[in-house]
């Protein structure tokens, strides 16, 4: 079910998400979203963190891409050092 309210952007960028819409989709202060547009709209997405099942799940994809790709754990471990130091 949608539900239409209007806000407005402040001078600073920002945008407040009315407080029933707010208290309908549990977001607190601090929530973080993906923000993603098109030609005439702005879509807020909450980044959640995935249940632990579909975690495993990713956890496994993953593993087996590195195994099909020939990686070792070093060359994991190797790749997070330097996206970490960027």
């Amino acid at each position: 079910m949608s539900e239409v309210v209007t806000t407005r952007l402040s001078t600073k960028g920002q945008v407040v998400i009315p407080e029933p819409l707010r208290r309908r989709m549990g977001l607190d202060a601090g929530t973080r979203f993906v923000v993603m547009a098109s030609e005439d709209a702005i879509v807020l997405k909450p980044i959640t963190a995935p249940a632990m099942d579909e975690f495993d799940d990713l956890l496994g994809a993953a593993r087996r891409a590195a195994r099909e790709a020939g990686l070792s754990p070093a060359d994991i471990t190797a790749a997070i050092r330097a996206v970490r130091s960027r």
